[in-house]
């Protein structure tokens, strides 16, 4: 079972939680701009911006119990807004990109440790990020243009368009994206138009509208980006 709640701690967040399945099963993880800290019975572990989908199986990839200790099961993670995590995680995006990565590789050992105890022995391993991740982000202060970039896109606007409102040239916007994003921001347009569509279809709206109202030419153009940023079928990412 998957559940999830708006952070109340790291602004644009989301808290999730996954309870492992009785049988090993693949979940496919769409891209979508975004970066996750991630309890796993493992240890914990980041995910990187995605430029396509990852199939992801349980336990996921890339991590091993610290000491061969596992803690429990099922997975907590905590899913930054676009351009949020380099703040909190110290590493430019684009490093991290398509990737999984224990957090051990990113920090020093000794706290990474303390940190999973931490979070492994809190009542609410999701909460226990959350604070996490703010301690982390109160040393940074935010750049208004990363968010005010993401927003722009997310809406629709071009990236002629956002550089244009940000006071930047196309060259230093892409820059700065892949610096925050982990990707360009025309890639980035894309991921989060086809999260526009999407969640415009499971709403009930029929993907022929969905399309056009999400900025593509016609369905057969979000079909053609489903399969290239999706890995499968539009039918397959609907709900029945």
């Amino acid at each position: 079972m998957y559940r999830e709640r708006i952070s109340r701690r790291v602004d644009g967040a989301v808290v999730w939680h996954r309870d492992a399945p009785p049988q090993a099963r693949r979940v496919r993880v769409l891209p979508d701009g975004c970066m996750d800290l991630i309890w796993t019975p493992g240890g914990l572990l980041v995910a990187g911006p995605d430029t396509r989908a990852h199939l992801v199986g349980d336990p996921p990839p890339g991590v091993t119990g610290s000491g061969g200790r596992l803690h429990g099961t099922g997975y907590a993670g905590l899913r930054f807004a676009p351009g949020a995590a380099p703040r909190a995680l110290g590493v430019p995006a684009h490093e991290l990109r398509d990737a999984r990565v224990p957090l051990g590789a990113l920090w020093p050992e000794r706290e990474v440790r303390e940190l999973t105890e931490r979070v492994a022995e809190a009542p609410d391993r999701g909460r226990a990020l959350e604070e996490l991740a703010a301690e982390r982000l109160r040393r940074t202060p935010e750049d208004p243009l990363i968010r005010a970039v993401a927003d722009g896109l997310r809406a629709g606007g071009s990236v002629a368009a956002v550089a244009r409102t940000a006071g930047l040239s196309e060259r230093q916007l892409h820059r700065r994206s892949l610096a925050a994003f982990g990707y360009g921001p025309k890639t980035l347009a894309r991921v989060l138009r086809l999260e526009r569509a999407l969640r415009t279809v499971r709403s009930g709206v029929p993907p022929v509208s969905a399309a056009v109202l999400a900025g593509y030419a016609d369905q057969a153009h979000l079909s053609r980006e489903v399969r290239q940023l999706a890995g499968t079928r539009l039918s397959e990412l609907l709900p029945g």
